[in-house]
């Protein structure tokens, strides 16, 4: 779905809510919103993407209002809100992300039926949950990482780790090549941001991320990414760290059509990292 039919899916829709048929509006976009996070994540565009996303998502928080079971909106707003935050939010504004990821979050646990979460809930609900249930137990463990990963310092943070891990190793034992490796990509950012203290392993991530990478020949941009920022700089690999940056500088931005948005946000990512090279090793 490119632009046009991006906007013109909106135009319709808002006319539908103005003119009361919400009913009729729910049933005839229902089918269509997978395929409106799929268009979503298939832009190369940085600068159409950060400006659209904002909107389509309250587009989609107003038709839940009259759907609030809908597990397509609510993993759909899992999806783009873990997306926005990390991609566009993290990096400049970590507190307004660690927000966002929270409110993925809790759109990602009511689509697999957990209101809230309560470690227990979530337990009782893990083992019975299957192939069919991943995409939104994907997305509520990738935005769950997300705000750990920003908010180590805080006890809040630290309390809630057994429960994040638990719905990382049931997604690894679901499929652990899901959205290509990204499940290994979680496991290894998780493994190489942590002290031991909180259960990091360094020699471990480095076996994530070099699954991750095989799970896509290395087209995914965002296992090199988190390899270089959090593995390639904990171990102080410098050389490493530079030939992961120059692999994505050197790769076409082509080679995954439903991921080109995030190719495209990590090979901007990539030139700030490589400008602090000489901060991050000694």
């Amino acid at each position: 779905m490119k632009k046009t039919s991006c906007s013109l899916f909106a135009i319709v829709l808002l006319m539908l809510l103005m003119s009361g048929c919400m009913r009729l509006a729910l049933h005839a976009t229902s089918p269509l919103i997978p395929n409106l996070t799929m268009a979503f994540f298939e832009e190369c565009d940085l600068e159409l993407a950060e400006q659209s996303l904002p909107a389509e998502l309250k587009l989609m928080e107003g038709l839940l209002k009259s759907a609030p079971q809908n597990k397509e909106l609510l993993t759909a707003l899992c999806m783009g809100f873990t997306g926005y935050a990390m991609l566009f939010v993290e990096e400049e504004d970590p507190e307004r992300a660690s927000i966002l990821y929270l409110r993925a979050r809790r759109y990602g646990l009511k689509a697999i039926g957990i209101e809230d979460a309560n470690h227990q809930a979530i337990l009782a609900r893990l083992n019975a949950m299957g192939k069919g249930q991943i995409e939104p137990l994907f997305w509520v463990t990738m935005s769950w990482n997300g705000w750990i990963n920003l908010n180590l310092d805080k006890p809040a943070a630290l309390g809630e780790l057994t429960a994040s891990q638990e719905c990382l190793e049931r997604v690894m034992k679901i499929d652990p090549e899901y959205f290509y490796g990204s499940p290994y990509i979680i496991s290894g950012s998780m493994l190489a941001a942590r002290p031991k203290i909180l259960g990091g392993d360094a020699a471990k991530a480095k076996e994530f991320f070099t699954k991750a990478m095989a799970a896509s020949n290395g087209k995914f941009f965002l296992a090199q990414y988190y390899y270089a920022k959090y593995y390639a700089v904990r171990v102080q690999d410098k050389e490493l760290f530079l030939n992961l940056i120059e692999e994505v500088e050197r790769a076409p931005l082509d080679q995954l059509k439903d991921a080109c948005l995030i190719n495209s946000a990590i090979k901007e990512k990539m030139k700030g990292l490589k400008e602090m090279a000489d901060e991050l090793f000694f």
